[in-house]
C-alpha cells in the first residue's frame, strides 16, 4: 500500500501532470494529423525529455504514445485516412459510416471503444503487477538475453512477405550498435580511424533520422495536400450507450490487445486483425463488416488502445521493449540511470505505480479532451503536409543538435533520413533497425555476463526459465517453416496446372 501511496503522489507533483497533459492532448493533435504519427513526435521530443527527471520525461512520452491513436481515429472516420498506421481497420468500417450520414455515431464508437481498450489494458497491467514483481528476478543474463533474442526472431517473422528484408534490416541494426569504443576491452570497433565513430552511433540520431527526418523528406517530396473534413454535430457520449450492446466483442477485442503487446515484435496490427477476425465470424451480421459495421470499428479501436499499457510489461519486467516507441521510451530511463528490469521492481516500485496511474489519468483527460474539441481538431486535419514537412526538418535537426552540440550528428541523421525515404518508398520497415539496436545492446551485454559462468553450450538452458524461452524460440521458427511448407504446396498445384495449360496450348 505503501508504494502504491507514494507512485499515486509522485503523479499528483505539478509538473508531472503538465507534462501528462502536454502529451496527452499533444499525442490527440499529432494522431489527427496525417502524415505525422507518433514515431515522429515522440522522435522530435526525445532530447527534450533528457533533461527532465525520468517520471516527468516518461509521463509525457507516455501521454503521446497512449493518446495518438484516439486522435488517428477522426481522420481515419471522417476523410478515410488513418492520421497514425494503426488506424487503418477504423477507416474500414468508420468511413462507410460517414458516407451514411452517421460522423457522428462513427466518431462516438470510435472514442468510447478506445476508452474501454485503455482502461482494460492498465487494468491488466496493474492486475499482472505482483506476478512480474514475482518472476522478473527470477531472469537472470541468460534468461534476458535469450529474451531478447526471441524479441529478434519474433519481430522479423511479423513482417509476413518481407522476413528476408526484415532480417537483414534487424542485422544492420545489431552491427551499429556495436560501432564505437568497446566498453570492455576499450578497443575500437568498426570505426575505420574516423574519430566521430569512436562514440558510436546515438540511437537517437537514428530514431530522429529514420522516423522523423525521413517523414519530413517524404512529405516535401509529395505532392502538397490539405485534407478537408466536415464538422461533426451531435453529443459524442452516446457512443458508451452503443458500446455496452457490443461488449463482448470490445472485452475480446481488448484481450487480443492487451496479450499481443506483451510479445514483442507483434503489437497493434496483429491485435487488430485477429480481433476484427473474432468480431466478423461471430457477429450476426458479418456481410456489413466492410460497410459499416459498428462491431467492425470497436474491434480495431478496442485492440489498438489496449496494447499501450501492454507493451509496458516487457519494457518494466525485462527491459526488453516491443516496438519502436518503447524503445525510445527505453532510452529515457537509460539516461537516467533507472535500468527496467528485476530490479526495478524492487528498488523503483514507486516510479512503476506512478506510470500505471498516469496511464489511467492519460485515457480519462483525452476523453473529457475529445468530447469538447472534436471539430477544432477536424481543422488541425487542413494543414498542408509540405508545411508540415518543414516544421518536422526544423524541429527534428534542432532535436539532433541538441543533445550533443554536433554537426556531425545533424549529418549521420541527414543520411539515415535518406535510408528511411528509401525503406518507406521501397515499402520496407523500418522498425526492424531500431529493434536490433536496441535489443542488440541487450543481448552483448548479457550474453558477455552470462559467457563466464557457463561450461557447455547446453548451459544456456539448463534453468527452467531459460529453457522455456529456448523452447518458444525453436517453436514459433517450426511454427514458420511449416507455415511457409503450406504455403509452398497450395501453390504448387496452380503453377503446375498453369505449366500444363501453357503445354496444351
Amino acid at each position: 500500500m505503501e508504494d502504491i501511496l507514494a507512485g499515486a503522489a509522485m503523479l499528483a507533483r505539478w509538473d508531472v501532470l503538465l507534462a501528462l497533459l502536454i502529451g496527452s492532448v499533444g499525442g490527440v493533435i499529432i494522431g489527427a494529423i496525417p502524415g505525422v504519427g507518433p514515431a515522429v513526435a515522440i522522435a522530435i521530443l526525445l532530447p527534450a525529455t533528457f533533461s527532465l527527471e525520468p517520471i516527468v520525461g516518461l509521463t509525457m512520452l507516455l501521454g503521446i504514445y497512449g493518446s495518438s491513436m484516439y486522435g488517428g481515429a477522426i481522420p481515419a472516420v471522417l476523410i478515410n485516412t488513418p492520421g497514425t498506421a494503426v488506424n487503418a481497420l477504423t477507416a474500414y468500417d468508420g468511413y462507410p459510416m460517414t458516407q451514411n450520414g452517421q460522423a457522428h455515431r462513427a466518431v462516438s464508437l470510435a472514442y468510447s471503444a478506445s476508452f474501454w481498450g485503455g482502461i482494460f489494458g492498465v487494468v491488466c497491467l496493474i492486475l499482472l503487477s505482483p506476478v512480474l514483481a514475482i518472476i522478473a528476478p527470477m531472469f537472470g543474463s541468460r534468461e534476458i538475453f535469450l529474451a531478447a533474442l526471441l524479441g529478434i526472431v519474433l519481430v522479423i517473422l511479423a513482417h509476413r512477405g518481407q522476413i528476408f528484408a526484415a532480417g537483414m534490416l534487424a542485422m544492420l541494426g545489431i552491427f551499429l550498435q556495436t560501432i564505437g569504443l568497446d566498453a570492455v576491452t576499450y578497443t575500437q570497433r568498426y570505426t575505420f580511424e574516423m574519430t566521430f565513430l569512436s562514440s558510436g552511433i546515438n540511437l537517437i540520431v537514428v530514431v530522429l533520422g529514420l522516423f522523423a527526418l525521413s517523414q519530413a523528406f517524404f512529405l516535401l517530396s509529395a505532392p502538397d495536400d490539405s485534407p478537408d473534413a466536415n464538422p461533426v454535430t451531435g453529443r459524442l457520449t452516446s457512443g458508451f450507450r452503443e458500446l455496452l450492446k457490443h461488449k463482448r466483442v470490445a472485452t475480446v477485442a481488448s484481450g487480443f490487445g492487451v496479450l499481443l503487446g506483451m510479445i514483442p515484435g507483434t503489437g497493434e496490427f496483429t491485435a487488430q486483425f485477429m480481433s476484427y477476425t473474432y468480431a466478423q465470424k461471430t457477429s450476426k451480421d458479418p456481410d456489413a463488416f466492410g460497410k459499416g459495421s459498428p462491431e467492425g470499428l470497436i474491434a480495431s479501436e478496442a485492440a489498438n488502445n489496449a496494447v499501450p499499457p501492454a507493451a509496458m510489461i516487457p519494457l518494466l519486467a525485462l527491459g526488453i521493449p516491443g516496438e519502436a516507441l518503447t524503445a525510445m521510451m527505453l532510452s529515457v530511463f537509460y539516461v537516467h540511470n533507472v535500468i527496467p528490469g528485476p530490479q526495478l521492481f524492487q528498488n523503483n516500485i514507486d516510479l512503476v505505480y506512478g506510470l500505471y496511474f498516469a496511464l489511467i489519468v492519460l485515457n480519462v483527460v483525452v476523453i473529457c479532451f475529445l468530447m469538447f474539441s472534436t471539430n477544432l481538431l477536424t481543422r488541425v486535419i487542413r494543414i498542408p503536409t509540405r508545411f508540415l514537412g518543414v516544421m518536422i526538418l526544423i524541429l527534428s535537426f534542432v532535436g539532433v543538435y541538441s543533445l550533443r552540440n554536433s554537426l556531425t550528428d545533424c549529418m549521420i541523421a541527414a543520411g539515415f533520413g535518406v535510408l528511411g525515404l528509401i525503406l518507406k518508398r521501397l515499402n520496407l520497415p523500418i522498425v526492424p533497425i531500431i529493434l536490433g539496436m536496441v535489443l542488440g545492446g541487450i543481448m552483448e551485454v548479457k550474453l558477455r555476463s552470462a559467457l563466464p559462468r557457463l561450461k557447455t553450450p547446453l548451459d544456456m538452458i539448463d534453468r527452467p526459465i531459460a529453457f522455456i524461452i529456448f523452447v518458444m524460440i525453436v517453436l514459433v521458427l517450426a511454427f514458420h517453416i511449416r507455415t511457409l511448407i503450406k504455403e509452398y504446396r497450395a501453390h504448387q498445384p496452380e503453377e503446375d496446372h498453369n505449366l500444363h495449360d501453357t503445354q496444351t496450348r
